[in-house]
């Protein structure tokens, strides 16, 4: 019996030695709570397994916040873009719109790189088929990105200064898409740099300031009776001493150009020619009594168109853009009580020209079309102010022009509704919300950022009452300029024009790109006008 019993021993202790080594295993490689798990490369230990978290549900983004107001947007859910370190502004390198994403770049303290655009990156594109036009741009924020895109490079670069805005305000651009563009052609700021001078430093910062708020002209009325303000090598005797040079009118020019801005230049004729008939003293007008007519070249005489068409073509080379001033406005002879009786030589001039029923106003007329003729000989197509325009004359002022609309004061004054039913492009001066004349002169008052933005309107040409709707659209409107004028130049320095038209140029860019009423009140948007610069 005894080897039995001994063998049935040996298997019992076999079978809890082995029972022993399976629970010692299990332990060990089962994790234990809140203890690490098994080790892991290296030996280190690894982190117990545990679920992903839910994913974060975001509610749909509000419209980002800038001036002007975009137009369309189509709010995602996500957390949006913000610029940080290692993100880049993304172009082809040597393409198109470098410069743009350069620009962006440096503003955002993000670097500028090419090549595909990844997650924190923003991405700049040519894309013919964006609607909007020129100007128009279409901006997604996905996936921590953000791609701007238009069909144009002015409208790229409008995308991005809805970006740079954005995040100024908030520090982010939210998720979703903008679809944007302007409602008006033109949009801008007129400086009247004769009267006063305005040095080239704050005529840049204007710019600067513009490209940000999507304006895109800069007028220049460089002539007047008081200065004349651009160096010239072919009359340098009738150029003030405090002038700005033709190479810091270039460098202003390539900088607008940069920025998406056009100058347009004005010399004023035939009116408000005093500084340059000081230096041609044989070309100022005389009245009957044989006194001279202030600041009134004679139209009479041949040589003074001459003098005029060699100062525009002069200046031509330095002003690339579209368009080109020709003034028209105010010629003293007109505003006589009887202009053939004080000046009845110019009367004789126009019969002999126009036939018996011609009289002043036709050789005034005739004066502007050939200065037209000049300027369109040169590319662009001329504006003139409403009061050289006109009516009821032989002599009909030539076509292919815009009319400049600022007053219904003058004498024979004309609704805007006239212009435009007789087929006249009318760009807005409305001198009772845009003009800002220095010292406040002739019961002209400095205008406000919130009458602007409040009761004004692309198609509130005179006065406060808007033309009717079917005149009023953008092919018969083509946009609107605040008008700085330096009457009493002393009244203000350049720094407090610079503050005084702050707010009325942001209240002009916002209505000008959408001319809707704006849907924000007032101090909301006095205090992003803040926040965003």
């Amino acid at each position: 019996m005894a080897p039995k019993v001994r063998n049935r021993t040996v298997m019992v202790v076999l079978a809890v030695a082995v029972t022993a080594a399976v629970v010692l295993l299990v332990t060990q490689l089962a994790p234990r709570s809140g203890t690490n798990g098994p080790p892991g490369p290296g030996g280190r230990p690894q982190p117990p397994a545990t679920s992903p978290p839910p994913p974060r549900e975001y509610r749909l983004a509000e419209a980002p916040r800038t001036i002007p107001a975009v137009r369309e947007w189509r709010a995602g859910r996500g957390p949006g873009w913000r610029p940080v370190g290692g993100g880049r502004v993304v172009a082809e390198r040597g393409g198109p719109l470098e410069d743009e994403a350069r620009l962006l770049a440096g503003e955002l303290d993000l670097e500028y790189g090419d090549g595909d655009a990844g997650p924190g990156d923003v991405e700049l594109a040519l894309s013919p088929d964006t609607p909007g036009g020129r100007e128009g741009y279409e901006l997604t924020t996905e996936d921590n990105r953000v791609r701007i895109r238009g069909s144009a490079r002015a409208g790229v670069f409008y995308g991005t200064r809805t970006l740079l805005q954005s995040v100024r305000e908030r520090g982010e651009m939210p998720e979703g898409t903008v679809r944007d563009r302007p409602d008006r052609a033109q949009r801008g700021l007129m400086v009247d740099i004769a009267r006063k001078h305005f040095p080239a430093d704050w005529l840049a910062d204007r710019i600067r300031e513009m490209a940000d708020l999507k304006l895109n002209q800069l007028h220049l009325h460089f002539s007047d009776d008081q200065a004349f303000r651009i160096e010239s090598e072919t009359s340098p005797e009738m150029v003030a001493e405090r002038h700005l040079t033709k190479r810091e009118v270039r460098e202003l020019v390539r900088l607008a150009r940069s920025r998406h801005v056009t100058v347009v230049p004005e010399i004023d004729s035939p009116g408000h020619l005093g500084a340059v008939l000081e230096a041609h003293p044989e070309l100022k007008l005389r009245n009957a009594a044989g006194q001279e007519v202030p600041g009134a070249i004679d139209i009479g005489n041949p040589e003074s168109g001459r003098l005029i068409d060699r100062l525009v073509r002069e200046y031509a080379p330095l002003f690339p853009g579209a368009y080109w001033h020709l003034g028209g406005d105010e010629y003293r002879p007109l505003t006589a009580s009887d202009p053939e009786a004080n000046h009845p030589r110019l009367h004789r001039i126009a019969r002999e020209r126009f036939g018996a029923g011609a009289g002043v106003a036709d050789l005034a007329t005739a004066w502007l079309n050939d200065r037209a003729a000049t300027v369109r000989a040169l590319g662009y197509t001329p504006q003139v102010w409403n009061d050289g325009m006109h009516a009821g004359g032989v002599v009909k002022p030539s076509a292919g022009r815009e009319v400049a609309y600022w007053t219904g004061k003058e004498i024979g004054a004309r609704q805007p509704e006239e212009y435009l039913r007789e087929g006249w492009s009318l760009v807005n001066f409305n001198d009772e919300y845009l003009y800002y004349v220095l010292g406040e002169p002739h019961d002209f008052i400095y205008p406000t950022g919130e009458r602007i933005y409040r009761e004004w309107s692309p198609a509130v040409l005179r006065g406060s009452r808007a033309v009717p709707a079917e005149l009023a659209g953008p092919d018969r409107i083509r946009g609107a300029r605040l008008a700085v004028w330096c009457d009493r130049a002393g009244a203000q320095t350049v720094e407090e024009v610079a503050a005084g038209i702050r707010l009325p140029l942001r209240a002009l860019a916002q209505r000008v790109w959408d001319p809707r009423p704006p849907e924000a009140p007032w101090p909301d948007f006095a205090e992003l006008a803040r926040k965003v610069e």
